[in-house]
């Protein structure tokens, strides 16, 4: 079993900045890509930030400049740094993770509970 567990959401006033953690556990034997997505009331999940386990990061373009994603091999944590938050960056963000859980296993994606960022004055 593999789970992903986020911490960190909360209300933030507009320009104000939250960190977010997201920790993997269980079985695993590697992981390759790691990343976070969030997902608006009405609207589809989208893709914030990702990065590879070589160090390899993208961006949606909306947070470009402001969000910054970073990663602890060693602890299997990926983080997400948000600074000058908009209103419009409300919304609950999960954590992904495409890993094997054994050296035999295929690569398979799997997704935290979600947490929720609210930037409101």
């Amino acid at each position: 079993q593999v789970q992903l567990v986020e911490s960190g959401g909360g209300l933030v006033q507009p320009g104000g900045s939250l960190r977010l953690s997201c920790a993997a556990s269980g079985s695993i034997f590697i992981i390759y890509a790691m990343g976070w997505y969030r997902q608006a009331p009405g609207k589809q999940r989208e893709l914030v930030a990702a990065i590879t386990n070589g160090g390899s990061t993208n961006y949606a373009d909306s947070v470009k400049g402001r969000f910054t994603i970073s990663r602890d091999n060693a602890k299997n944590t990926v983080y997400l740094q948000m600074n000058s938050l908009k209103p419009e960056d409300t919304a609950v963000y999960y954590c992904n993770a495409e890993l094997r859980s054994t050296v035999l296993a295929a690569r398979k994606n799997y997704w935290g509970q979600g947490t929720q960022v609210t930037v409101s004055s």
